[in-house]
């Protein structure tokens, strides 16, 4: 069992917990996720790591309520238990793996929304930890809905907050931040990195193969089983299929068809949907064996 430590409300319906979990805070890594399994009867929630303590234990999740099971999870307190938490699973961001002095010579910027705030923090924080400043913005319709404001302030070398709406920061999206970072303010970017909702990635990288920037998504929004074997987050990496939960979550921006997953996350939402793509992709509809019914 894995204790609940701390509970705490965030904004729109985005909750943040603390997990009492060693084994997972000893070995997990900025970039990768677990699963999380309420009761013997409960579905696998696939959630990215957004904070680790090695020394106490402890691993932090965020997450929005978004259907029965993750309103059940939000109902969980202090002091209760989910009966799985498992992990790490996917692999680390590849910037990790860079060698320290290369990582230094890269201007990086981070792009999140949403719940993909979460996700950013981790990198951005290990980057910190190794000396190694990067820029971050985090966009949102308004004001009301932005998480994570104050740690990422701690750990960026600049915070951008763009908002629709106007209500803080910027006024306009994430791609207008860019936009206004790179070609009115006169930041360069080797590389950017973008986590948040799907159609919020598919823009970003638009733009930033317009402005010639590597880019680096994560899938994790289409993750479903976690493990290759559902078939839910099977998506075209250039001319190769890849499976967000077990080749990534990460990817290269530029050669994902966002517009191919999109259509196949909205198709997966029904038995009919989930059968149809069955039928068409066969061997190659799962990530694990690739021949289970």
């Amino acid at each position: 069992m894995f204790k609940i430590l701390k509970k705490e409300y965030l904004a729109n319906n985005i909750w943040l917990m603390d997990i009492e979990a060693p084994r997972v805070a000893k070995t997990c890594q900025p970039g990768q996720f677990v699963i999380v399994k309420m009761d013997e009867k409960g579905e696998r929630i696939p959630l990215t790591v957004c904070d680790y303590d090695r020394e106490k234990g402890i691993v932090t999740i965020v997450f929005q309520t978004v259907g029965a099971s993750t309103e059940e999870m939000a109902e969980y307190e202090e002091g209760e238990s989910f009966m799985d938490f498992v992990g790490p699973l996917g692999c680390p961001s590849e910037l990790l793996e860079m060698p320290e002095e290369e990582l230094k010579k890269e201007k990086l910027l981070f792009v999140c929304g949403g719940v993909g705030t979460a996700p950013v923090y981790p990198q951005v924080k290990w980057m910190k930890e190794h000396g190694i400043d990067v820029d971050v913005i985090i966009g949102a319709r308004t004001k009301d809905i932005l998480i994570m404001e104050e740690p990422m302030r701690k750990i960026a070398a600049n915070l951008y907050i763009a908002t629709d709406d106007g209500s803080y920061g910027f006024k306009g999206n994430a791609c207008d931040q860019i936009n206004d970072l790179v070609k009115n303010q006169g930041k360069e970017y080797t590389r950017v990195i973008a986590i948040g909702p799907m159609i919020m990635m598919k823009f970003v990288a638009l733009l930033t193969k317009e402005l010639n920037i590597p880019t680096i998504v994560s899938m994790n929004p289409i993750m479903v089983d976690g493990t290759g074997m559902c078939g839910a987050c099977r998506l075209q990496v250039g001319d190769e299929i890849k499976f967000a939960c077990v080749d990534g979550p990460e990817f290269d921006g530029h050669l994902v068809d966002f517009d191919q997953a999109m259509q196949r996350q909205r198709m997966y939402k029904t038995e009919e949907g989930r059968a149809a793509l069955r039928r068409k992709e066969g061997d190659t509809h799962h990530g694990g064996c690739g021949h289970c019914s």
